[in-house]
């Protein structure tokens, strides 16, 4: 189907466009034209097949909907949307209307991405499509070739967020088959701190295509929360790239909940000394869902840590994979890594791939890693039932105990308790957390 999106790609540009973005764009399109969707034969999607996007007939969703998207359909839809400044999308068009923009500290830019690259020109063409390469990586090229809408979030230094910023992203094709490519940038500089939001949401059969990148400066503190609740029948491919620099701090929260097929890759590279990453994930899958995570943290530098904790329930006949990566270079000397994979396995039909990986050139390290899939320790099924607890409930509070070790490290209150809840009412249908 690559011929579809080159016709839809030759529509798209006829519009006015920007010199950079246009040869942006072009490159794009020329990389994705050439890699074509990529297929089990490649290593990094040999448990991933991707044929029901590359065959799929998707459209780019009209911005006429936008207009008839309301406050409270956005609320039926999200997960949970806090007090603070926010961007709401529709099928990859930005919704003025539903956004908001004030509390903002004075320096702090939040903005349609459109519209930084006519009022913040320099500082996007310094940091845009830096993060995430797309010479090798098709779906990350095929964002780039239709790059025109998304977020733009920029720090200065200093500037310090007490609320979260939310970037919601909605696909509803009323009965059609949409496609978006929603792109998000942040510039975070020297000692500025922040919480983003990110949400993926939507209904009927559509593809996103997600391409999300981050600047960390020089004592630069991110918190990103990435939530994946995408319909049943959609299909959603992510990719996520980190810059940090010297003292700085990125941490992820990655929830999967959602999708007929779900693909997640996100890397970041510590740069410079004392640099530290922290990367958990929950990924929770039934019926036939497929989720992907690919992970890669990778130490450049001396004197930095990372810590990474992944857990996965599966249930029905769902597949999950976790391909993790830790690399240390050569100069990277006194580097702490530690990553964790834990899988739960809930039924005999659903399966795990998992590929934890260390690879180190360097010798004064501490790193360590390690994978396990099981199922429920049948000793604290019974413990719960000798006091009265039915076995479906026991086994659906031993689930829920095991999936909060990871929802519990996310700082918000009112998104922490949200996931709890949903979860807790996925695993029990019918009943609500207290």
């Amino acid at each position: 189907m690559t011929t579809s999106y080159q016709q839809a790609f030759e529509k798209d540009l006829s519009r006015d466009v920007p010199g950079f973005l246009r040869r942006l764009r072009n490159e794009g399109m020329e990389r994705f034209a050439k890699l074509g969707f990529p297929n089990r034969r490649m290593e990094e999607w040999k448990y991933t097949g991707v044929d029901p996007i590359a065959q799929g007939d998707f459209h780019l969703g009209g911005d006429k909907e936008v207009s008839r998207f309301t406050l409270e359909e956005m609320h039926r839809m999200a997960f949970c949307v806090l007090p603070g400044p926010r961007l709401v999308f529709l099928n990859g068009h930005f919704h003025p209307a539903l956004s908001d923009l004030s509390g903002l500290p004075a320096g702090v830019r939040l903005s349609n991405l459109g519209q930084a690259l006519q009022e913040d020109s320099l500082r996007v063409e310094t940091y845009l499509a830096k993060q995430v390469g797309f010479q090798d990586r098709a779906f990350a090229a095929l964002n780039t070739a239709f790059l025109q809408n998304g977020a733009y979030l920029y720090l200065p230094r200093g500037a310090v967020l007490t609320q979260p910023v939310q970037l919601l992203f909605v696909s509803h094709g009323n009965g059609a088959a949409v496609v978006s490519h929603p792109r998000v940038l942040v510039v975070a500089e020297s000692q500025s701190q922040a919480t983003l939001i990110e949400t993926y949401v939507g209904e009927g059969a559509y593809f996103t295509n997600a391409v999300t990148e981050i600047v960390a400066g020089e004592g630069a503190v991110i918190e990103h929360v990435k939530l994946q609740g995408e319909s049943d029948s959609a299909f959603h491919i992510a990719s996520i790239g980190v810059h940090q620099e010297r003292d700085s701090l990125y941490t992820s929260h990655s929830i999967s909940l959602g999708g007929a097929l779900t693909r997640n890759d996100l890397g970041t590279t510590l740069d410079a000394e004392g640099a530290s990453a922290i990367f958990n994930g929950l990924y929770m899958v039934t019926g036939r869902q497929h989720v992907d995570n690919h992970t890669s943290i990778d130490h450049a530098k001396p004197h930095c840590t990372s810590a990474e904790l992944y857990k996965g329930i599966l249930d029905g006949h769902s597949q999950g994979v976790f391909n993790g990566r830790i690399l240390v270079r050569p100069d990277a000397q006194k580097t702490s890594s530690q990553q964790t994979n834990k899988n739960l396995i809930l039924s005999e039909d659903a399966l795990i791939n998992t590929k934890p990986l260390l690879e180190i050139y360097a010798n004064d390290v501490k790193c360590n890693h390690g994978a396990t899939i099981g199922r429920l320790d049948e000793s604290q099924v019974f413990y719960l039932r000798a006091r009265g607890i039915d076995a479906k409930l026991a086994r659906s509070l031993l689930t829920y105990a095991f999936a909060s070790e990871v929802v519990g490290q996310i700082r918000q209150d009112l998104l922490r308790e949200r996931l709890q809840q949903l979860i807790f009412a996925r695993l029990m249908p019918g009943k609500e957390a207290a």
